[in-house]
């Protein structure tokens, strides 16, 4: 059975005989969020299937390829959906794509996603940044054997979400007429959505927002030495709140809905990030 890093190093060998690209910025695109990479110049497509003994997503509106194109001139890497941990993989193998793309040469990695609003002051469309996270999925990717070539064996996160990158594109959003809320994000395992009683505790405990990724590939980013940026969809407000049942298809419609400010800010954060 092949090591982590040898199923690293593979995926990378696979995709440079696809590119010779030096992305600075990387994506990663959640529910409904894949059509974005329509928007890059000359892209290539490498899906998943492709790349030897790579993890394949297998939720809807999670296509399951690497694009990588232009973006104003600059090389970008995007994940055109992510892998979850509810799926059964281990974290470190959903956030093998991290890995792979701090091998590529990205610096900044942007994260999206499509999540349940827990503060009371949100609803359906907002669109949040995320300043921190809880890691409420019962794992880690880093567990196990340290790959030291990426990063130390206790890496510091207390500043996991980039502050001066936050700041920058908070103001610049606010400039193109977008309203960017705050907040916290706490990542439960899923598949099925929380219980209302989970997310009273959620909000007691400090969250403002709910979903199933996205912290994994921030603490690898993080232990690689990337600068991140995360924002959240809120495609609805999250069990408890309203007296409605959740469902995955409302998420893609409420993702689609917003796609054209959530698009507006991924061309925002690429000018920091690319």
């Amino acid at each position: 059975m092949l090591t982590l890093s040898q199923s690293i190093e593979n995926a990378v060998s696979c995709i440079r005989k696809k590119t010779s690209a030096s992305p600075k910025a990387g994506l990663i695109l959640g529910s409904g969020l894949g059509d974005f990479t329509d928007s890059l110049e000359d892209s290539i497509s490498v899906p998943y299937c492709d790349i030897p003994d790579f993890p394949l997503s297998t939720v809807e509106g999670h296509d399951g390829a690497f694009v990588f194109g232009n973006y104003n001139g600059k090389p970008v890497a995007a994940l055109r959906g992510r892998l979850h941990y509810y799926e059964g993989y281990a974290q470190n193998k959903i956030t093998m794509p991290v890995r792979i793309m701090k091998k590529l040469g990205v610096e900044t990695l942007i994260l999206t996603n499509a999540a349940g609003g827990i503060n009371l002051d949100f609803s359906a469309g907002a669109l949040m940044l995320i300043t921190d996270h809880i890691n409420y999925s019962g794992s880690n990717p880093l567990i196990g054997a340290n790959l030291d070539e990426f990063g130390p064996r206790f890496p510091d996160v207390s500043d996991i979400y980039t502050k001066d990158l936050r700041i920058k594109l908070k103001e610049a959003a606010l400039r193109d007429g977008i309203v960017l809320k705050e907040g916290v994000y706490i990542m439960y395992s899923g598949p099925n959505y929380e219980t209302p009683a989970e997310i009273r505790f959620f909000r007691e405990a400090g969250a403002d927002a709910v979903g199933m990724s996205t912290v994994p590939e921030a603490i690898v980013a993080a232990h690689c030495g990337m600068k991140v940026i995360g924002i959240s969809c809120i495609t609805n407000m999250a069990a408890g709140v309203f007296n409605v049942k959740l469902n995955h298809q409302e998420v893609i419609e409420s993702a689609n809905k917003v796609k054209h400010d959530f698009t507006k800010l991924l061309h925002i954060a690429l000018n920091f990030a690319a």
